[in-house]
């Protein structure tokens, strides 16, 4: 039987994210994450004693300079591009 984890009376996302939370948190799997943090495109991870933990606030910066996707032919037609 796993413990519960304990309620906490003011919800707030976690400031520290593990690997799989921070993959997951900018939408990519495991793997990708690697890759981005490898070319640099993600933050490199934080220590605390043995544990890794990604930034939730570097990711989001890290994220906000990712490049915008090329917009599609259709969508530059509809748009009378």
């Amino acid at each position: 039987m796993s413990r519960q984890p304990r309620a906490d009376a003011i919800a707030y996302p976690p400031r520290g994210l593990s690997r799989d939370e921070a993959a997951r948190y900018v939408g990519v799997s495991s793997t990708k994450f690697d890759d981005l943090v490898t070319r640099g495109d993600m933050p490199k991870p934080k220590r605390i004693d043995g544990r890794v933990i990604w930034d939730r606030f570097a990711l989001d910066m890290a994220f906000n300079e990712l490049p915008e996707a090329r917009a599609n032919v259709i969508d530059m037609a509809r748009n009378g591009q």
